[in-house]
């Protein structure tokens, strides 16, 4: 694991930048998103504000994504699965942590359902065929996962996978694991609104502004233009 370190530092620069990357440096190239149905069963609320957690390799991709959503308040990436003395860079990198890479959005549900946002989830975030990888980064950490905060949850992201799986949506069985939610803890703050904040680096290019492109292209509808940052003032 200290070698593939070496080596992303090496390959793109990184410690000559003093940015510490957390993604792999191998880059292979966006995967295509897929038109996919939305959750034929979705939560039933009236609240204003609700909180979910998703997991889905490189948090910089995923909570890219989630940042051009409408009705989407804040895309935090951070570490969920694990225990509170090991939600940080080194250790989740050693992929034995038991965390996996997330991002937990607070949104709107009246704006945007927690439905529509797996749907996103699935169909451009990330792909979710691949089991413990994602990409040209491997490891447990990297797996797809959804960490349900309340019951409603559940029994939407459930009935949704087996909706895609009963309707052969991928080409593979899905993945993704249902977790059980124990906490979520934000990443350092050099790696929140690493997309926005990093356009011309390379795993950004080659593997992440192609999702939001395909979350404008597909969602247009829900697109919107100016992310939701982290950070004021970014």
């Amino acid at each position: 694991m200290k070698t593939r370190i070496i080596w992303r530092r090496l390959l793109l620069g990184v410690a000559a930048a003093g940015v510490i990357g957390q993604c792999s440096a191998f880059s292979f190239g966006a995967e295509e998103g897929v038109a996919i149905p939305p959750p034929a069963l979705d939560e039933n609320t009236q609240a204003h504000s609700e909180t979910a957690v998703f997991a889905g390799g490189c948090f910089w991709g995923v909570q890219g994504v989630f940042q051009h959503v409408k009705g989407v308040q804040k895309a935090v990436s951070g570490y969920a699965g694990g225990a509170a003395n090991t939600a940080e860079y080194e250790r989740v990198s050693e992929g034995d942590t038991g965390h996996a890479e997330s991002v937990q959005v607070t949104f709107d549900p009246t704006q945007v359902s927690y439905g529509s946002l797996l749907q996103i989830y699935f169909s451009v975030a990330h792909n979710p065929t691949e089991l413990n990888r994602q990409g040209p980064d491997s490891g447990t950490q990297y797996r797809s996962a959804l960490f349900p905060v309340n019951a409603d949850q559940q029994r939407v992201a459930q009935a949704y996978i087996a909706q895609l799986d009963a309707a052969h949506a991928y080409s593979k069985p899905i993945v993704t694991r249902l977790e059980t939610y124990n906490g979520f803890y934000p990443a350092e703050d050099y790696h929140q609104d690493f997309l926005t904040e990093h356009p011309t680096y390379p795993y950004i290019v080659i593997n992440d502004l192609p999702k939001v492109a395909q979350l404008k292209q597909l969602f247009a509808e829900r697109y919107q233009e100016k992310p939701v940052l982290v950070k004021s003032g970014s």
